[in-house]
């Protein structure tokens, strides 16, 4: 007898459909500086590579891409995170970030999850909000358009996008100003 994971269902979801095909999402997906942040350093286009994210010293991660099936499928594995606004600063560590491709409707649908950013974790309302608006707002524009809104590489502000998660991390930092936060 299988067994649900009842559990899988908290792990954050979020996805689009875009008039594009999966080969067009697919190498999307994979343009990481296109769409999260100009700034990555490292290989985020073939299996075994491994790459960094940064943003100011809010937030840092290493990425190794553990999945590549054109046009369907892009799976990373967060192998080190730090946030400086929760008190496990490593809530990253150990998740994984799955995109999936799939036809629909002329087009495709992109289903982002992020499994292991679950509801009880700290960084939760952050963190939804931030990819909230880099899947829906920024990859979906870059499929759509070509053109993203990530991370400026030089650590300038984030986009107007990432509002939401600068509100919610300023409520989450016991230390931050709310006036003076930047978004991330």
């Amino acid at each position: 007898m299988m067994q649900v994971d009842s559990e899988r269902q908290e792990h954050y979801t979020s996805g689009f459909t875009v008039d594009r095909t999966p080969a067009q999402a697919y190498e999307a997906v994979l343009d990481v500086r296109g769409w999260w942040s100009q700034a990555v350093e490292g290989v985020t286009d073939r299996v075994g590579g491994v790459f960094d994210y940064h943003f100011q010293d809010i937030h840092r991660c290493r990425i190794r891409v553990t999945e590549l099936t054109p046009g369907e499928k892009v799976v990373w594995h967060v192998e080190e995170n730090y946030f400086d606004f929760t008190e496990d600063q490593a809530e990253w560590t150990g998740t994984d970030i799955v995109f999936d491709l799939r036809p629909a409707d002329g087009g495709t649908e992109v289903r982002f999850t992020h499994v292991g950013l679950v509801p009880q974790h700290e960084c939760y309302d952050v963190c939804s909000n931030a990819w909230g608006g880099y899947i829906t707002g920024s990859l979906r524009s870059l499929i759509a358009t070509g053109q993203g809104h990530p991370n400026p590489k030089d650590d300038g502000p984030a986009p107007d996008h990432q509002d939401a998660a600068t509100t919610a991390r300023a409520e989450h930092s016991p230390t931050a100003d709310s006036a003076s936060v930047e978004r991330a």
